[in-house]
């Protein structure tokens, strides 16, 4: 007695260090949480590799000026399409003499205080041609607007491009321009990247919300006990906290780089992964509570018979996503290791975080149950079986069985069972019908204005200089290229379609995008630059192809030069992004192929689950470019959107077959394949569709961000999880090995039929506290 009281107090102690750990992790963890907007990196130069032809023209191009500038273009036009009055003009050059003294509001102390203490030279007004609109350029200083100042550690572009709109919207009497017929925009590089910003900021609050209540409202459904969806809801947010903590402090000192889609992905992933693993072993437990009168007993049962598929799985998504560091982008490659942490705090917070907070009250721990509580002697049970209880399965002969267990999913095996040929040549004909439309996804990227689901300023904006000044081009395509090519470079850019102007830059430089300058060239090093207007947009998709066709008319008469800018850094993300696609996911094929056969001591159904899973990922991205295309007319898509969609979906999907595979093998030890796949689908049918909704779910959150990547990502991954639940895991993986039979375990000796001797089953109930 006196040793039982000692082992219940040395456990008791455990519990309570362990959540104590976790109420640590969780304290300083949030707020690091809260704090990762402030490490984040979206500016898409960043993530090009170095040997990047757009790179090596930034780094040259930088030679030609004392300071890189960030403008903030500001187009005023009439609301009626009329030409601007000689007072709304004079309104306008007020505005633009107003601008330096604007406040950079938040700032402080020896931080600069307003606009022109960020500013390289004074606003200059330009209207425009056709008399109905003005433009006011204000250049930032580059290398000061990226630093964060402030108590909320905002960035300078940001509290500048919000000090602009603010201004803009004051009163004529206080300097601003709501008056008189005019409206206002704040566009350029500067608006978009804080409009891109401003996107991301959800990511903190309406995303994680969204989330967690949606995972809630799943979860209360599925166990119908007010506290068991709270305790799984806090082990994600711990684990999120843990993940927050490490991906922060990485980010922070530089070993990684954190974006704002990368922030978003890690939330989603690490709330969906969290309850995923939590329903898995909360459904055992459950089992476990019908066959021992201990909760620690059944919690060790647990442990021991879920740790193999929950660390298989997470260890299948961690080596998956960090085949992401093989890409050329930092922005893909950072995504690998941050998602990783992700699945890794996930891991930990559900097999020590969740065990504890179920085993609080010893003896009563039962009472998270409540009012569906398991006892072990039977006579307390529910009428109906949980998910995870236990199903008989009776031979009839070899290619039948009939299943008693529970519900839905007893019936399902029934029917697989019966007619398992059948059922998987048409779940596998009708996803390779699917499939067939992957080749009309267009991902071959998209422009920055396309990239915004919402209505935002820049892009109205942006619409409004397109409108009104022809030739003015907030971010030239910029070539450096050697002296003496100068003259031919600058014809050959001229020469290509969709080329308005093609300009040496001098030594007196224009204070107008796209405009000509005067003085003499500006000879650097030997080179001379030329800055290239197009005549679309440069934040365009159409703008990329016009710089592809630039380097080929540039090239081919001046082989040293370099061509860079906005739209050709979009044109490097976007080949390298293809060159991801084409390298990355063979890995990843390989690599999860590999863990599969190790799991479970097979090559023939590590081969087959594999294929089942690429074929659902197919289906997915086929019926998605259905959708794309004809019902969302979305413009197109980034080439890292199948990217990343392959090796959520592929690893993710993987997940579900593990944790049916490894309750068939067990079963299969037990009565033989056949019947342990019947028995394996009915066991496990409750808990990994209700991880699967969940996990759709979480992604699915994602489309609360209005951008085209994230809706597009979300849409893929939340309807291939589904495709994985509900038709591969449940139809034609268990349908597949069902008529395959034993040899589905070749080489092991499960494929000629040798099974070990099972021991005696301990008796139920007979283990104390």
């Amino acid at each position: 007695m006196l040793s039982n009281r000692r082992s219940g107090l040395l456990r008791g102690l455990v519990i309570l260090v362990v959540i104590g750990v976790w109420l640590v992790i969780g304290a300083i963890g949030g707020q690091a949480q809260g704090s990762l907007a402030g490490v984040q990196k979206n500016d898409a130069a960043a993530f090009l590799p170095s040997n990047a032809e757009s790179t090596q023209a930034a780094e040259l191009a930088a030679e030609f000026t004392d300071s890189e500038t960030l403008p903030a273009l500001v187009v005023t036009e009439t609301t009626d399409g009329s030409d601007l009055t000689p007072d709304q003009l004079a309104d306008v050059k007020a505005f633009a003499d107003a601008i330096a003294d604007a406040p950079l509001e938040g700032t402080s102390g020896d931080e600069p205080r307003t606009v022109g203490d960020v500013s390289v030279a004074d606003p200059v007004v330009v209207p425009s041609e056709d008399g109905q609109a003005s433009l006011v350029v204000v250049s930032l200083d580059a290398s000061v607007a990226s630093e964060q100042v402030g108590a909320e550690e905002d960035r300078i572009s940001q509290l500048a491009v919000d000090a602009l709109r603010a201004l803009a919207a004051a009163p004529v009497t206080d300097g601003g321009l709501a008056a008189h017929g005019l409206e206002t925009w704040v566009t350029g590089p500067a608006g978009f990247v804080v409009d891109l910003v401003n996107a991301f900021g959800a990511i903190d609050t309406v995303l994680l919300l969204v989330a967690l209540g949606a995972v809630l409202l799943i979860l209360a459904l599925v166990y119908r006990s007010p506290s068991l969806p709270f305790i799984v809801i806090f082990t994600a947010v711990f684990a999120l906290s843990l993940a927050g903590l490490v991906v922060y402090n990485l980010a922070a000192n530089d070993v990684l780089v954190l974006n704002g889609q990368s922030q978003g992905i890690l939330s989603i992933l690490v709330v969906g992964a969290s309850v995923d693993y939590a329903l898995l072993l909360v459904a055992r437990y459950r089992e476990e509570l019908r066959k021992a009168s201990s909760t620690y007993t059944a919690m060790r049962r647990a442990l021991r018979a879920s740790i193999e598929p929950i660390a298989a799985s997470a260890g299948t998504v961690v080596v998956g996503l960090l085949c992401l560091l093989l890409s050329d982008l930092a922005s893909n490659a950072s995504l690998g290791p941050v998602a990783a942490i992700g699945i890794a705090a996930s891991f930990l917070s559900a097999l020590t975080l969740l065990p504890a907070l179920l085993l609080i009250g010893g003896r009563r721990a039962r009472w998270v149950f409540w009012p569906r509580v398991p006892h072990a002697s039977g006579k307390h049970s529910e009428p109906q079986a949980a998910a995870g209880a236990e199903v008989t399965a009776v031979i009839e002969d070899d290619n039948h069985v009939d299943v008693d267990g529970h519900g839905i999913w007893s019936r399902v095996a029934g029917v697989v069972g019966r007619h398992d040929r059948v059922v998987w040549i048409v779940t596998a004909v009708v996803l390779a019908a699917g499939a067939a439309f992957v080749p009309t996804l267009d991902a071959n990227g998209t422009g920055d204005a396309e990239v915004f689901l919402a209505q935002v300023d820049s892009v109205d904006g942006e619409e409004a200089l397109g409108r009104h000044f022809d030739g003015i081009s907030a971010q030239p395509v910029i070539v450096v290229a050697p002296e003496g090519d100068a003259d031919a470079v600058v014809e050959a850019a001229e020469g290509t379609d969709g080329v308005s102007a093609a300009t040496v830059v001098t030594d007196e430089p224009s204070t107008v995008p796209g405009r000509p300058a005067q003085g003499d060239p500006l000879v650097v090093d030997g080179q001379v630059r030329v800055d290239v207007t197009t005549d679309v947009p440069s934040e365009s998709q159409e703008a990329v192809e016009v710089v592809a066709d630039v380097r080929t008319a540039v090239h081919g008469v001046s082989p040293e030069a370099v061509v860079g800018g906005a739209a050709a850094e979009r044109l490097d993300t976007q080949l390298a992004g293809e060159r991801d696609l084409r390298t990355i996911v063979p890995v990843v094929l390989v690599v999860i192929l590999l863990i599969l056969m190790l799991l479970l001591r097979s090559v023939l159904s590590a081969v087959l689950l594999m294929a089942a899973n690429v074929l659902s990922f197919g289906f997915a991205l086929g019926v998605a470019a259905l959708m794309f295309n004809h019902v969302f007319d979305f413009p197109g898509a980034d080439p890292a959107v199948p990217l990343y969609a392959f090796c959520f979906l592929v690893a993710l999907g993987v997940d579900y077959s593990i944790f049916l595979m490894t309750r068939v093998r067990e079963e299969s030890l037990k009565v033989g394949t056949r019947p342990g796949v019947l028995r394996g689908l009915a066991v496990t049918g409750s808990v990994i569709t209700s991880a699967g909704v969940v996990l759709a779910a979480t992604f699915a959150a994602l489309g609360v961000i209005p951008l085209l990547f994230l809706a597009q990502l979300a849409f893929v991954v939340a309807f291939g999880v589904l495709v994985d639940t509900f038709v591969v895991r449940s139809l034609l993986v268990p349908a597949l090995v069902h008529d395959v039979g034993d040899r589905v375990w070749w080489p092991s000796k499960l494929a000629r039929g040798v099974r070990p001797e099972r021991p005696e089953p301990a008796e139920a109930g007979v283990h104390a506290e």
